[in-house]
């Protein structure tokens, strides 16, 4: 098969091919939902999300929502919108309305946005697919799933470190994830980003910063805000610059760090550090150190 072979084979495929530990841990964090949450709820939540972003769901089949609390619509609606903006009174209601239910319900809104855009990236680069979901798996705590998905994404590692940081990097700063800010990746550093590289970020179309990293943070923008209109120029501009194999890995990343939006929707994105920042590192299996010294 050659490579333009492979940009054809569908964006399902791809995860299959590249990322199979990911692509399972994908379908388990999909399958989970709270025991506890009503699933007219998750229901209510996938129609929000969906409803902002102009994708189709991908899940288990859920009941259609009967009448949902609005103050959950209207928190799951700002999630997906812009997470940055929801406020402490959003955040107030949505806890009313849910109880003890709040924290696994939070996790549904992420799987809810974020997974429909991943899939749709991923069909935008290498073509329509059938994504199959799994079966509902209720369950006394998702938080694992969650988990498990952010580890087998971190553990694909064919990008360098500079680009993996860089777009981590411009997530962070697009959600305004104070913890993610504050934060930089050691070997990034090591293999050559520096202060100027970081601050490149925020103008990188018009910055000397690489074409491949411009390819890739221009992904990373069109899934944050304009998922199901990703323009023909930013998916061209990826295939030239990365292998098929890279770019799958981009699409996880951008998705994987979007689970910042959980803390930030519930203000517990505060920083670490209170001056400067805090240096991180990720071993091969995906695992990271915080509070690294200098090197």
């Amino acid at each position: 098969m050659t490579d333009t072979d492979l940009w054809t084979i569908g964006g399902a495929t791809a995860l299959d091919m590249y990322a199979p530990a990911a692509a399972a841990a994908l379908h388990g964090l999909v399958a989970a939902r709270p025991a506890d949450l009503d699933p007219g709820v998750i229901a209510g939540v996938r129609s929000a999300c969906t409803g902002v972003t102009a994708l189709p769901a991908f899940g288990p089949p859920a009941p259609v929502a009967g009448v949902v609390d609005p103050r959950v619509i209207a928190f799951a609606e700002q999630f997906s919108v812009d997470v940055s903006s929801v406020d402490d009174d959003l955040r107030a209601d949505f806890a009313a309305a849910l109880g003890e239910a709040t924290f696994g319900a939070v996790q549904m809104v992420y799987v809810a946005d974020v997974i429909p855009r991943m899939c749709a990236a991923l069909d935008a680069l290498f073509g329509p697919s059938e994504w199959v979901a799994p079966d509902a798996a209720p369950v006394a705590d998702t938080w694992p799933a969650v988990d498990v998905f952010i580890q087998e994404v971190a553990r694909v590692q064919v990008l360098d470190a500079v680009a993996t940081e860089l777009i981590r990097v411009r997530g962070a700063r697009q959600h305004e994830c104070r913890l993610c800010k504050s934060r930089r990746n050691i070997t990034a550093i090591r293999e050559g980003a520096d202060d100027a590289t970081f601050d490149a970020v925020d103008h990188y179309a018009t910055s000397d910063l690489p074409e491949r990293i411009k390819a890739a943070l221009a992904l990373t923008d069109a899934m944050i805000w304009e998922p199901s209109n990703i323009g023909d120029d930013v998916i061209a501009s990826v295939r030239a610059q990365f292998s098929p194999a890279e770019a799958v890995e981009i699409v996880l990343d951008i998705a994987r760090n979007a689970a910042n939006k959980i803390p930030v929707s519930l203000a517990s994105d505060a920083p670490e550090v209170t001056e400067g920042i805090e240096l991180f590192d990720m071993d091969v299996e995906g695992n990271l150190t915080y509070g690294l010294e200098p090197a």
